[in-house]
This record gives structure tokens, sequence and C-alpha cells, in this order.
């Protein structure tokens, strides 16, 4: 058995910088499902279609309901709000030919100026590179 010693030439993966999504971002490529290509001239654009939205839980309606018959001050129940983050941020790559669309869902409030900050330093690792 002879030792193997690796190669100098050898492409070894460069690790991801950034991921957004289904697209990451490496020191020298961008790589998404679509395909792979350097960073110079790569283009991101980023559109937020989250929204909040408010309503009273099913919980607060059944306990204002039950308090109603005993003491008229269970309707305060219905005061009670929970917000909810619906939606996704749309992050859309391009450079050149390729074009690639990724839609993120907004898993709570925090999503959409997560995936603005993780796009932000795209924005700045694709300037790097050009």
């Amino acid at each position: 058995m002879s030792n193997m010693v690796p190669s100098s030439n050898a492409s070894v993966p460069e690790q991801p910088l950034v991921v957004i999504g289904d697209v990451t971002l490496t020191e020298h490529w961008l790589v998404t499902p679509s395909g792979s290509t350097g960073l110079a001239g790569t283009e991101i654009f980023v559109t937020d279609f989250t929204r909040v939205e408010t309503k009273t839980p099913t919980w607060a309606i059944v306990l204002a309901i039950i308090g109603f018959f005993f003491f008229f001050l269970g309707l305060l129940f219905l005061l009670v709000r929970d917000q909810v983050a619906t939606g996704y941020v749309q992050v859309t790559v391009r450079n050149g030919p390729l074009l690639h669309t990724t839609n993120i869902p907004a898993a709570n409030s925090a999503t959409a100026p997560d995936v603005f900050g993780r796009v932000q330093y795209a924005r700045h690792v694709i300037a790097q590179a050009a």
C-alpha cells in the first residue's frame, strides 16, 4: 500500500459565507439550484411580502363565553390579541443568464430583518469580489 498524498491542484470547496434560502455565496462563487457562477456582476434584489396579523385567540373567545355566564368581566378576554407573522421574503439573484428566485417564509416578525441583513452582507461580499 502506498501513502496517498493530496496533489496541490486538488480543488477544495470554499466555505459558505452567507446562505439566503437556497442561495449560497462563497468567497468567489454564487451557488443556486439553477446553477453556479462567479460573484463579479451579481445583483441581489429583495422584496418583503410579510405582514403581521392581529387576531383574538380561540382560548380567549371560549373564556369570554364561559365568563359571560358567571360574571360580565369575562368579556375582557375579548381584548386579548395575538400577533402572527405571515407571508414571505422574496430574494432574486441575477448574474448574466443566471436568474434564480427564492421565497423565505415568515417564521416570525424577525424573519424580514434577518433576510435583509443577510442580503446586505451578501452585497458587501459581492462588492469585495468585483
